[in-house]
Parts: structure tokens; sequence; C-alpha cells
């Protein structure tokens, strides 16, 4: 059985949406960048605010109550219902080890019947955190575990190739991906040697 492990942020939930929505636009009525806008990630340029401002923000963002009452992706949802026992799964994130309590939770509350391991890399140098691996490609080759690394970062889905994982990038305005996510799903499950219904 192969193993997959996705990424948290804008893969499994819509984060980078919820926090321009729920959060930036209410306080900064001004600001008239829609999410289609969002072309890079960080979008500070986008916004024109400073990286500093801009995680502030997202920090958060992502212990508030707002965050944990995010809905998970309708489409990568279903298929975790349709297709999800045909494979292992592990959650991997890049946050700052304050949110990741709430994050945690928020996976297993959604993807717990599918999803047995919850692993991070803080994505910030902190004051007193071990920083074991840089990123998350160090992180799964550490871990030899994983055949398939699912991520919305063309960075990190082409990390990984050299370590001999399959890397599926996830659709959104600011990577490159090419097909909508319902093909990226198909070719997953393609991968799986699942028919596909």
């Amino acid at each position: 059985m192969l193993t997959i492990a996705w990424d948290v942020d804008d893969v499994l939930n819509g984060l980078m949406r919820s926090w321009l929505e729920l959060e930036w636009l209410p306080k900064h009525p001004e600001c008239l960048v829609k999410y289609e806008n969002i072309t890079e990630n960080p979008p500070c340029r986008i916004l024109g605010i400073s990286e500093r401002e801009y995680l502030k923000s997202l920090d958060a963002f992502r212990i508030s109550d707002k965050a944990g009452l995010m809905k998970p992706d309708d489409d990568i949802l279903n298929w975790f219902q349709k297709y999800g026992r045909h494979a292992r799964h592990l959650a991997i994130t890049g946050r700052p080890v304050s949110s990741i309590p709430q994050v945690s939770g928020w996976v297993f509350k959604y993807f717990g019947n599918w999803v047995r391991t919850f692993s991070f890399v803080p994505d910030r140098v902190e004051e007193g955190i071990i920083a074991y691996d840089a990123n998350k490609s160090e992180y799964l080759k550490w871990l030899g575990k994983v055949d398939i690394f699912v991520d919305d970062n063309f960075l990190n889905v082409k990390a990984v190739d050299s370590l001999g994982i399959k890397g599926i990038l996830i659709p959104q305005p600011w990577n490159a991906a090419k097909i909508p996510l319902q093909e990226t799903l198909n070719l997953l499950t393609k991968i799986l040697n699942v028919p596909n219904d």
C-alpha cells in the first residue's frame, strides 16, 4: 500500500482564502485584492505590506477560532471518502510551533479516518525550537516511508523528485499547476491503481 504525505494549508484546507476573506479584508476595507489575485505566496507585494505584517496577521489567524472553523476542501474530502482507504496517509505542514495544536486538531477532526500521522517542519527559526530539518523534503528523506507528496508549493514538489517521491501539485493562483484540481485528483487515483468512478 502506497503512503501519501499531504500538505495541510491550501491543500486540505483553504487557509489563504480564509485568512484573506475572514481576517485581512474585514480589517482593511480599502484593500480590493481578491483571492484570485494572490499570484504570489507570500502575497506581501500584492497586498503592499511587509512580510512581518503579513506573518503577524496570518499567525494570529492560524490560532483563532475562525481558523478552527475552516471547512476542508470539498473535492479533497470527497476524494478521501471515495479512495482514501487505498493508501496510507500522513499530514505534513510548515508552520510556527505555536499553531500546531490547533491545526493538528483540525486535521484529525476532518481527516482522522485516514490520516494516522501528523508531522511539521517549523517554517521559521524560533528561539528555543530545535530545527531537525530545514524543509519538508529533508523531513521526508529522513522519514523514508512516503511514495507520493501532495503540496501547493511548486518548489516543495520539485524538491522531492530527487528522493524518488512522486510530487503532485495542487492548483492555486500562486503556482504553475496546469491541470484543474479534479483532474489532479484523478491522476492521484490512477497512481494508486484504483479504478476511477
